[in-house]
């Protein structure tokens, strides 16, 4: 290892206390998205502590940016951090410890920043912590009719459920209506759509509609059908900025064969830069997203593969920046993935 990723790894080893207290303070104050306002608050006031210029509530009131090095030149590295939990059952997505591994991995950047006594490029903590992800996209449909008592005139309903019943039997999802002995005047479904591309889920989402549509007509309820404006886009892997991060990782890196199905907004950001999202074992074999996981993502034994993610991450980001012909093949694969040659 050389002086810069040692120092680095150096830096990370200093702060592994401060690492694991702010990684435990947001395991024990879940919070769920778009509401973070303690993680925020931790991790900028982390932040700060180390020396990053912060700038909080950044476009949103839970959201930061954290600044090291010059804006107007070199290359720019972003490492992204994940800090909501999920309703009822806590960090069972382990995002504690992704927003650890994120500061854990800025950490070490700037202290190769003061190693060579200058930055080497610019720095952003808003790499996140591989997976497949599709395209994601949320639906919803109301369906809208007219109630009337089941047994002394039915004929005078149009059933809103049956619309509903409908439209799940075609895309397994739903929401229902409340009493029995009434037919229902309204219904309403929420849809998470993915596929693998942008194409597969114009084509998906056609079908989904016109399963809304033919609902409605075939009961006589109307449909009230919105869309999201924002979409889950589908994950950009880039193999270059995956093998430099395979060669610095330390603990087990996901093969093909551990690869999980999922959308993450991450995928947006794959879009726009060059991007990689490598999962880490955390020295469990609990699923993610089940109460055996959030009691993992909370375990001091998942704190030796988090801090080495964060390692990992770090040199990574510097095998880029200061090499600049990793950095032109990195852009180069970006760019042909992103504006392909027909």
């Amino acid at each position: 290892m050389d002086g810069v990723n040692q120092a680095a790894c150096h830096a990370i080893e200093r702060a592994k206390d401060d690492l694991f207290k702010v990684s435990q303070d947001i395991w024990f104050h879940p919070e769920e998205t778009f509401q973070e306002h303690h993680a925020h608050k931790a991790l900028t006031v982390f932040l700060e502590k180390y020396g990053f210029n912060v700038a909080k509530h950044f476009h949103l009131r839970t959201a930061f940016r954290a600044v090291l090095g010059d804006g107007n030149t070199g290359n720019h590295v972003a490492v992204p951090c994940e800090y909501d939990a999920l309703p009822e059952i806590g960090h069972a997505c382990g995002h504690n410890l992704i927003s650890e591994v994120g500061v854990a991995a800025s950490l070490g950047i700037k202290a190769t920043f003061e190693y060579v006594g200058k930055p080497v490029g610019k720095f952003i903590t808003c790499i996140d912590s591989q997976t497949s992800h599709y395209i994601f996209y949320r639906g919803n449909v109301r369906f809208l009719g007219k109630a009337a008592h089941a047994s002394v005139s039915p004929w005078e309903a149009v059933n809103a459920l049956d619309a509903a019943v409908l439209c799940y039997q075609r895309v397994y999802n739903k929401k229902e209506g409340t009493k029995p002995n009434i037919i229902q005047e309204e219904t309403e479904l929420e849809f998470y759509i993915r596929a693998p591309t942008k194409v597969e889920l114009t084509v998906l989402v056609g079908k989904v509609q016109q399963s809304f549509e033919s609902a409605a007509i075939s009961t006589g309820c109307r449909a009230e059908i919105h869309w999201s404006t924002r979409p889950y886009l589908n994950a950009v892997k880039n193999f270059t900025v995956a093998d430099i991060y395979k060669i610095n990782a330390k603990y087990r890196v996901p093969d093909g064969s551990n690869t999980s199905i999922g959308s993450t907004d991450m995928g947006n950001v794959s879009q726009v830069v060059p991007s990689i999202h490598p999962m880490f074992y955390i020295g469990s074999t609990s699923f993610s997203r089940t109460r055996d996981f959030t009691t993992a993502t909370g375990d001091p034994i998942a704190q030796p593969f988090t801090l080495a993610q964060g390692k990992a991450l770090a040199m990574t980001a510097l095998d880029i920046l200061s090499n600049p012909a990793n950095l032109e093949k990195v852009k180069d694969e970006f760019n042909k993935a992103i504006h392909p040659i027909a």
